[in-house]
């Protein structure tokens, strides 16, 4: 049986400013057309299937169920015959900063 899933693998990454206190205090969740992914600073991988997904990203603080915060969001598409495809998101170093998620490098 041919294998059509793909895997986003997601590189989570805070402000080297304030890197100490989110590695500490916060936990970046990833999110993949609607299904959030706990996740540690670093990178995450998710299965996905060939197609058009959103991801969204954001942290909470530990002990937070429910917030969003820093969040963003963008669509990718996993193309078939794909295998993998990278998005690095890195939190803005400013309290008010949002993240930035960067453009979708996929490896067949």
């Amino acid at each position: 049986m041919l294998d059509t899933t793909a895997v986003v693998a997601v590189k989570v990454r805070p402000s080297p400013v304030a890197a100490w206190f989110h590695r500490l205090l916060t936990h970046p969740v990833v999110e993949v057309d609607g299904r959030e992914y706990a996740s540690a600073w670093g990178t995450r991988e998710i299965p996905v299937t060939p197609g058009p997904h959103r991801i969204s990203v954001y942290f909470r603080y530990r002990g937070q169920h429910r917030a969003r915060l820093a969040e963003s969001s963008r669509e990718f598409t996993a193309e078939q015959g794909v295998r993998r495809v990278h998005i690095t998101a890195r939190l803005g170093p400013l309290n008010h900063s949002r993240f930035r998620i960067g453009d979708p490098v996929a490896h067949a």
